[in-house]
């Protein structure tokens, strides 16, 4: 396929790094648009470097020009002939430089065929995650395919315990008669019975080896579920902590470990069926006294090892003093423990010695039963309610203790559950804990506490590391954009793309060439420049967006994250009334826009409003701002400056379906007209009005002494 109609074919985000490499006249779009497969098939290098070579091209550029012209003619196109005979003219400058042509030329078509290898590297890219979610689903299959093997084997040893037991009673029956006919057991009878025997202690040998297989199996199963899977479900909880689209059911983990439980309980029954079989029937060498008590104690340590580390906890990150709530849920279920097992709750067992590190007493019912009713899936859990939280009185200090300074919001804290598993004349200890929280007193530490929750759970994988803030690690920019896009992504159901993470990168770096290297250390994200912090301007953002503008967010009509720079380049290339929205990089949680405007030049100018803050949009929905925003042109005629949503969308279309009813917005046009006038007269009058004499929402214009209202 040629470049240019691979390039007319690329998504709209590539369209538009097009739309702005030919806002140039050195190579129209539409002469490359009409000539683009003569242009794809010269030899631009050699023309760069030849003069009588580039000089040859000019000259067949220029025919193919008035060849395209005639075209246009005999269409009866008058402005394609008028644009392509400005075209045409503006060429005739390379006459005495047709070498400078050539080299133009060939930027472009470098430039062209970087935006493909962008958009290349983007499809590879989701491919790969595609791949990654096939090895996901292959992984899952081969769990499925490990447990159907175990339940077969489990099936199998069965029958074999069953032909064992029949195999005994036979022999036992033979021996047993024989002796109460008190008849002489005699050589040749001796040999029948010691045939018996061996074929029994074969017999043996192979199930206690297949049990022994059997054990095997389980033992990489358990591998695979306690040291893969339950690790990346713990690591997705914390992703999911902190809003990343990561699937955290439990449903699936359940059933598999549920089902490798039952498997070592029935291995249990099998070994206690072999022991009562040597009851009856034992001899010399016997396998089953050798080998049964250390398969016994292995079955029991895999167990172990299962049960203990198949307690999960869903917490809530963020504790106030007052109630709050978590849940534990054990991974394997047994309908018959219902109720019966307690489990019991308590704060920070193991507390860092860390001078003024609080501690905390819980009160209320810290002792809760596992309940299978009171999950929807059915699963045991022990949902605890309305705890509370209660500081120690005793101070810190003293000989021993850490010289390190945390903050309230950078103390992490741990909840501990314990509870005893009996079943089957097993007993084991359970203990589990939850991922670090952080504890507030009231709401001003909300932001400060959050920002701790989403850095511990980006970069932590030691969830009992509560010492993380005395020496937190850097993120780097790829980890820290997919935690920014996430919170967007949790809040409105739409995430940041490259264009808006790349401005909040320059925010954070300056301009780099690629910003995989850089990264982000936790003062710089939550602690300079107090109290507008980095997290504070973009939480700020997040809180008015999911608020005030969710909506408008979701169908993709925000721009948002777009520097004042960025800003001027994208419209100065569009028509007049041309307009995008994007969020204030001055004030916290504010919002503005900015328009095209035509000057006494003939040149564009972009006109910027005030930003709006909640306090604006509290009180009339953005989007009929938008739609009534008005300025005073000439004869003191309100007119609309806001046309086309950028790149070209009708205002009414991207925004119609967002409007109030037509009652509602002609009180809000009175409204906002009646102030509109109000602002200019004070402003024709050269009045300085105190700032609520001014209607909620002002423009900010380059020109001194003007400004206009919505």
């Amino acid at each position: 396929m040629a470049q240019w109609e691979r390039l007319t074919q690329l998504p709209d985000a590539y369209k538009q790094q097009l739309d702005e490499l030919y806002n140039r006249d050195a190579l129209p779009m539409d002469v490359r648009h009409y000539l683009s497969a003569w242009i794809e098939k010269q030899e631009w290098q050699r023309a760069a470097q030849d003069h009588d070579f580039a000089m040859a091209l000019f000259q067949v550029l220029l025919e193919n020009l008035d060849i395209q012209h005639s075209r246009f003619v005999q269409e009866e196109s008058f402005l394609l002939q008028h644009n392509i005979r400005r075209r045409k003219q503006n060429f005739q400058g390379y006459l005495d430089d047709p070498c400078a042509l050539a080299n133009t030329i060939l930027w472009f078509l470098k430039k062209e065929k970087e935006i493909l290898q962008s958009a290349d590297l983007a499809e590879q890219v989701q491919l790969l995650h595609v791949a990654e979610e096939a090895m996901e689903t292959s992984s899952q299959l081969d769990i499925e395919r490990k447990i159907a093997g175990l339940r077969n084997e489990v099936e199998c040893m069965e029958r074999t315990m069953s032909c064992l037991e029949e195999q005994q009673d036979e022999f036992d029956f033979k021996f047993q008669t024989y002796k109460m006919e008190g008849k002489l057991i005699k050589e040749k009878q001796m040999q029948v019975f010691q045939q018996l025997i061996n074929r029994l202690d074969e017999c043996r040998k192979s199930t206690l080896s297949e049990l022994n297989k059997l054990l095997d199996r389980t033992d990489t199963l358990i591998d695979i579920l306690v040291k893969k899977e339950l690790v990346e479900w713990h690591r997705m909880q914390q992703k999911a902590c902190i809003g990343a689209p990561e699937n955290v059911c439990l449903d699936q983990l359940e059933k598999w470990f549920t089902y490798v439980a039952v498997c070592l309980f029935r291995v249990r029954e099998f070994l206690d069926k072999l022991e009562e079989l040597v009851g009856k029937v034992s001899y010399q060498n016997d396998p089953v006294k050798s080998q049964k008590p250390k398969m016994q104690k292995r079955a029991e340590t895999l167990l172990k090892d299962l049960l203990q580390s198949n307690s999960t906890i869903s917490i809530l990150m963020i504790l106030k003093y007052y109630p709050w709530f978590n849940i534990f849920r054990l991974l394997v279920k047994f309908p018959e423990l219902n109720h019966s097992m307690k489990v019991n709750v308590c704060m920070d067992r193991e507390a860092p010695q860390i001078k003024g590190y609080r501690r905390f007493n819980v009160f209320g019912t810290k002792s809760k039963a596992l309940n299978m009713a009171e999950s929807q899936s059915g699963g045991m859990v022990a949902d605890f309610r309305h705890l509370t939280l209660k500081e120690q009185k005793s101070g810190g200090g003293g000989k021993g203790i850490n010289d390190i300074s945390l903050s309230v919001t950078e103390e992490l804290h741990i909840i501990h559950f314990d509870t005893l598993f009996e079943m089957k004349g097993l007993s084991i200890e359970l203990q589990a804990s939850s991922i670090p929280v952080v504890i507030i007193s009231n709401s001003s530490q909300q932001q400060s506490a959050c920002a701790s929750v989403l850095w511990f759970n980006m970069l932590s994988v030691d969830t009992k590391d509560v010492m993380f803030f005395a020496n937190s690690p850097a993120a780097t920019w790829p980890q820290f954009g997919d935690m920014l896009s996430w919170q967007f992504l949790s809040a409105t159901k739409r995430g940041l793309n490259e264009a808006q993470l790349e401005m909040i990168a320059q925010r954070l770096f300056g301009k780099q060439q690629t910003y995989d290297t850089c990264k982000v250390t936790w003062s710089k994200f939550s602690k300079e420049n107090t109290p507008d912090t980095f997290w504070a301007w973009f939480d700020g953002i997040l809180v008015m967006v999911k608020t005030y503008l969710e909506d408008l967010w979701r169908d993709g009509l925000i721009m948002g994250f777009v520097s004042k720079s960025k800003e001027k380049y994208l419209l100065k290339k569009k028509q007049r009334g041309t307009f995008l929205l994007r969020f204030s990089e001055s004030v916290i949680g504010a919002i503005t826009f900015s328009w095209v405007e035509i000057d006494m030049n003939g040149e564009p100018d972009v006109k910027t409003v005030q930003p709006f803050n909640k306090v604006d949009l509290c009180q009339i929905p953005f989007q009929e701002i938008i739609r009534n925003f008005q300025i005073l042109e000439a004869e003191n005629i309100p007119e609309s400056p806001l046309l086309y949503l950028y790149p070209n969308t009708p205002k009414d279309e991207a925004f119609g379906k967002y409007y109030c009813e037509k009652t509602g917005s002609k009180d809000i046009n009175s409204f906002c007209y009646f102030f509109l006038l109000v602002a200019y007269i004070l402003l024709e009058s050269k009045i300085t009005p105190k700032p609520a004499s001014y209607p909620a929402c002002c423009v900010a214009d380059e020109r001194p002494g003007w400004r206009g209202s919505w």
